[in-house]
């Protein structure tokens, strides 16, 4: 009897652990497009830090690679060619890579190499 009590017990855990997960990311995703806030949350820099961070990588001298099409936010870059860096910590951004493709330092997420910020 204590078997079947346990069995039954770890078989309704296991069938609704998936389930609070996913309503558990649902509640995120909707706390963050419901909220009212009228703007945007930062991706990539941050505008104040955007200087320091344009002297830090001029500073390193990254090579600059060349790419036929035009390089803007939201672009996303060739899968081969192009060597993407880290983003130091205290930038803020550290989720996010930076490369120098076209003479423009571009701040890029890795996984689909798009790109989330030109620095100007």
């Amino acid at each position: 009897m204590r078997n079947t009590l346990l069995a039954a017990a770890l078989l309704a855990g296991a069938t609704v652990l998936p389930f609070a997960a996913h309503a558990q990311e649902r509640i995120i995703v909707q706390e963050s497009t419901t909220t009212g806030m009228a703007h945007e949350p930062i991706v990539g820099i941050a505008e104040d830090l955007q200087p320091r961070f344009r002297e830090y990588v001029v500073q390193e001298n990254v090579p600059d690679y060349t790419v036929q099409e035009r390089v803007v936010v939201g672009a996303t870059l060739p899968e081969t060619g192009v060597i993407y860096y880290d983003v130091p910590q205290r930038f803020g951004a550290n989720r996010y890579r930076y490369t120098r493709v076209n003479g423009e330092y571009l701040v890029v997420e890795p996984r689909t190499r798009r790109v989330v910020q030109v620095i100007d």
